[in-house]
């Protein structure tokens, strides 16, 4: 166990016993993109963003050290004080953040951008912090007191890249103006208004001596610019991809350049050539930056990995990844005693509550699952996945008992009838199809919709079928032909989810413009809008006793609205990328969410707060509360660990100095709620 930075030189916990005032944090790596990075000035730690989280990492080890999380939406930028003691972390939250490296805690937030925060800086003597915006403004923050002291205006549309000179005397600004600017500071005159570019400006970096400015845009060029005279000295096409980050090596003979083509193109700047070319990253590179002593270079990419590079041989040195899997499905047993999740991988992971213990993996092709859903008696579970087929589970031996052959295209939808006979579901081939569970024949083709099938539900006397569609419609048909198939129409460019209330009076739907809609499904007409999500409204589920409506979005959130007023109630954060699902347990009092970021997560619906969390890795599982107490099963080495300060524990090296830190497995993972409340 080690430690880097001025609290702990190295951690034994052999025959000791932590501070009281250490908290233990329980960690793991998003699974992101990794799309901001940066060294301390030591070169000891490594800093990336990873959707609304950063991690730190021990450059000399390749381990995550600790995780920060504070932001409500995706990092941007980050920056290391030139001490190495502050980090400073830019959000599409509006804010800046800067944390405490030592202990990771937050030090302040900085508030006045009215728009995402796209790239801060520190200036070389650290006791300024610099910050752009797509609002148009670059700020000037003193470190000292966490107060704003500048502003600085003048592109005519967002900033997307700031930087200051080695001397510190200048700042240049990068925008979606296609200009980069050089101000003074700290007066904010503008020196000169460099113009070449034919796209935004996405990362600016000055030479070491200051008598270059780099800039690399979304034209697919860089330009390196004399900053006496504004200039272009160089100019180089990179011809197959937009440029997203530049970086000079520590001696300023080479200029670092990721794009989105997945690699890395190292320039000389005296010659104009590129000798080397870093391949390796399978999706855009987001970010570069070097050592202090230009020995490696790192790379961070939308693959979710971190690459670390010799420059000099071109040879990959190490990739830092996360282990945790993006989730797309998940869905309660009508019991309440399981929990069915999907990967992105193709994995389907069974967990039981309360105990939080994972059951086993169901075994099947490994395509995308799109959606699951358990037949009312919990024998069987459906998954519509992206092969056009859609298979069911039998729960109890974990084996494919039927595979369901008809869609044309991604099965992107799945329910039961409340009899279990029938299955539904819904596909990118614009149809509905029913199908006999008993059989496996298809009953009907359902035709009506124009686009592609987001959400398929049964009303709970089965006498009607919701279809919503990226046509913007939703369609209501019946089931035995009691009445004739009725059309509702949308408010957003796309209708993503639809769910029944308990007694099939009111349907609600999710829409792609954020708002939650209720509608009276027995004369289809629309009865109320829910605003407050400010992305695509991914699911809907009623309460048991349909007095609570929980929504999830792109937007990270989770909302809970009162259905009689239509008022929220309770505002659920905590995922860090997009909440995919919602489901309601024991009886409403506990709402279960998935995650893009890997995890489902347990949350009191009377508090708002997170009870667990559950994540699953390739070859184990690990379930855990906020207080750090655990329990795991399989292989989690490097996916889950416990972080003190910057000291990582792996699983079990704490359990001997922490009493109760792991929970045994025949003990639940939290107690059996009361019954949900609204106060």
């Amino acid at each position: 166990m080690r430690a880097r930075g001025a609290v702990f030189e190295e951690c034994d916990t052999f025959g000791a016993a932590l501070p009281l005032t250490t908290q233990v944090v329980p960690s793991w790596i998003g699974a992101d993109g990794r799309d901001a990075l940066a060294i301390s000035p030591d070169g000891a730690l490594l800093a990336s963003g990873h959707g609304h989280e950063l991690s730190l990492w021990d450059m000399a080890t390749g381990s995550a050290l600790r995780i920060l999380s504070g932001h409500s939406d995706l990092v941007k930028s980050i920056a290391f004080s030139p001490d190495g003691c502050s980090l400073a972390s830019a959000s599409a939250d509006c804010t800046v953040r800067l944390w405490d490296v030592a202990t990771g805690n937050l030090l302040c937030a900085l508030r006045g951008h009215s728009r995402c925060v796209t790239s801060v800086a520190f200036s070389p003597d650290g006791m300024t912090l610099t910050s752009g915006s797509l609002d148009g403004t670059v700020r000037l923050w003193q470190v000292a007191t966490c107060h704003e002291i500048g502003v600085i205006q003048g592109h005519a549309h967002g900033v997307t890249a700031v930087a200051f000179a080695p001397g510190g005397d200048k700042l240049a600004s990068g925008s979606h103006d296609e200009t980069v600017r050089l101000w003074q500071v700290p007066s904010g005159h503008v020196l000169s208004v460099l113009e070449g570019h034919a796209q935004s400006v996405a990362s600016l970096a000055f030479s070491p001596d200051g008598a270059l400015l780099a800039s690399g845009a979304r034209d697919r060029t860089v330009r390196l610019w004399q900053v006496s005279s504004g200039d272009t000295a160089r100019l180089l096409d990179v011809e197959s991809a937009a440029v997203t980050s530049v970086a000079f090596s520590p001696d300023g003979g080479t200029l670092a350049i990721g794009a989105l083509d997945g690699k890395v193109r190292l320039w000389n700047v005296a010659t104009g050539d590129v000798p080397c070319v870093l391949e390796g990253h399978s999706d855009g590179v987001t970010s570069v930056a070097f050592s202090p002593d230009g020995g490696t270079l790192i790379s961070g990419s939308h693959d979710k990995t971190v690459r670390l590079w010799q420059p000099a041989s071109g040879n990959a040195q190490r990739v830092l990844r996360g282990r945790s899997q993006r989730l797309r499905g998940m869905t309660m047993s009508p019991d309440g005693a399981l929990i069915a999740s999907s990967t992105s991988g193709g994995l389907l992971q069974l967990w039981q509550l309360p105990s939080g213990n994972a059951l086993r993996t169901l075994q099947g092709q490994r395509s995308n699952m799109m959606d699951l859903a358990f037949s009312p008696d919990g024998a069987t579970l459906a998954a519509g996945q992206n092969d056009a087929v859609v298979r069911l589970w039998q729960v109890g031996t974990g084996e494919v008992v039927q595979e369901l052959h008809g869609h044309a295209n991604h099965v992107t939808s799945v329910a039961f009838s409340p009899d279990g006979a029938t299955l539904a579901t819904g596909s990118y081939d614009n149809t509905v199809r029913l199908w006999s569970t008993t059989t496996g024949a298809q009953l009907s083709v359902l035709r009506a919709h124009t686009g592609c099938i987001r959400s398929v539900a049964f009303s709970p006397d089965g006498t009607m079928l919701a279809s919503g569609s990226v046509d913007r419609t939703i369609w209501l048909w019946p089931i035995a032909g009691k009445h004739g198939a009725r059309l509702l129409k949308g408010r957003g460019d796309r209708v993503e989810s639809v769910a029944f209330s308990p007694d099939g009076v009111r349907l609600a739907s999710g829409e792609s413009d954020g708002r939650v809609l209720l509608w009276n499904a027995q004369v289809g007409v629309l009865t109320d809008r829910l605003p407050g999500h400010s992305g695509l409204v991914t699911s809907v589920a009623f309460s048991p006793d349909g007095a609570l409506l929980a929504s999830s979005s792109y937007d990270t959130s989770v909302r809970l609205w009162d259905v009689a007023t239509c008022e929220v109630v309770r505002v659920l954060r905590g995922h860090s990328g997009l909440v995919m699902s919602v489901a309601f347990w024991s009886g409403g009092a506990t709402l279960v969410t998935s995650s893009t970021d890997g995890t489902l997560r347990l949350w009191d619906v009377r508090t708002g707060a997170c009870l667990a969390v559950l994540l699953s890795l390739p070859d184990g599982w690990v379930a855990f509360r906020p207080d750090g107490r655990y329990k795991l099963g399989g292989d989690v080495a490097g996916g889950f660990w416990h972080a003190a300060n910057l000291c990582r524990f792996e699983p079990g090296e704490l359990d001997a100095l922490i009493p109760g830190l792991r929970i045994p497995d025949d003990e639940p993972l939290l107690p059996m709620p009361a019954a949900p409340g609204r106060d």
